[in-house]
């Protein structure tokens, strides 16, 4: 397992990109599954910032990443406010782009990019698990 730590800004989120994608490219992972990962990940780091700690330089971001042979394994740690994927709305992907709310595709795109998303929220931390699977 691999594990840093950056501070949770926007500006730390190329770095948080690079961290991944080196070790998905590691397996084999290119292409538009490599973009999946790095996208999941982008906007898992973006949602921590705004909702978690409600602006940048609050707190850190851990990010674990643990490979193997068959998959890429995405651990990011927040010490942010609690939350509780229950509580999302669905996005209206029907509704018209103009009354679209320009909001809350991030979780069901990682749901849909990802093969497993878990979140688990304790009163001391916030970690969610990525996982995708290389593809034969």
């Amino acid at each position: 397992m691999k594990t840093l730590t950056f501070p949770g800004s926007y500006s730390s989120l190329v770095k948080i990109g690079e961290f991944v994608t080196q070790a998905a490219k590691s397996i084999g992972f290119d292409g538009f599954e490599l973009y999946k990962i790095e996208t999941a990940v982008d906007e898992a780091c973006s949602n921590i910032i705004e909702h978690a700690y409600g602006q940048e330089n609050i707190g850190d971001i851990v990010v674990s990443v643990v490979t193997d042979l068959e998959k890429i394994t995405i651990t990011l740690t927040d010490f942010g406010e609690p939350f509780d994927p229950k509580y999302v709305k669905q996005p209206d992907l029907d509704a018209d782009l103009e009354v679209r709310e320009d909001h809350g595709l991030g979780i069901y795109m990682m749901k849909q990019w990802m093969d497993v998303v878990i979140f688990d929220t304790n009163q001391e931390k916030n970690v969610l698990t990525l996982v995708k699977y290389l593809k034969d």
